[in-house]
């Protein structure tokens, strides 16, 4: 299971961008029930990958970068800067979907573009950490999540 933990992570994260972009063009096409279903089914995937996540990194911890040395410093500022970003799309993303749930859409549609570009970068950096760290090159060994952020 300690495996497939980052294919099923990716996954949920790679589909909650697809839903996030059909989401996007629905409510641009002012298709709103349709919006709001697939907003809120990115955000569910959203959330299931933050708890994958979470349960991989409690149960078995977080893969350090096993690539060629000389790639290790960017591989560390990339991750840093990709985590900086998840976290800022997360917190953007709940404060769009309160101001939607509270009928606040003029604050709704302020926001919601930035957050759903934020996220789509978030995505594909995130995509980038997942390549990287068990497609090109070799995982590293499993360490505590705060030694794997600093590259230790």
């Amino acid at each position: 299971m300690e495996q497939a933990f980052p294919y099923i992570n990716e996954a949920f994260i790679l589909l909650s961008a697809v839903c996030m972009g059909i989401g996007w063009y629905l409510i641009r096409t002012r298709r709103v029930e349709a919006h709001k279903r697939m907003m809120l089914t990115g955000s569910v995937l959203a959330a299931l990958f933050f708890i994958g996540y979470l349960l991989k990194t409690v149960i078995y911890g977080d893969t350090a970068f096993g690539g060629p040395t000389k790639y290790r410093a960017p591989y560390q500022v990339f991750l840093q800067m990709h985590s900086v970003l998840a976290t800022v799309a997360a917190v953007l993303g709940i404060i769009t979907i309160v101001f939607a749930f509270k009928s606040r859409f003029g604050q709704h549609r302020r926001i919601g573009p930035w957050t759903v570009v934020i996220w789509f970068i978030t995505a594909a950096t995130g995509l980038a950490v997942f390549l990287m760290l068990y497609i090109i090159f070799t995982p590293g060994p499993t360490t505590n999540v705060f030694r794997a952020w600093i590259g230790h």
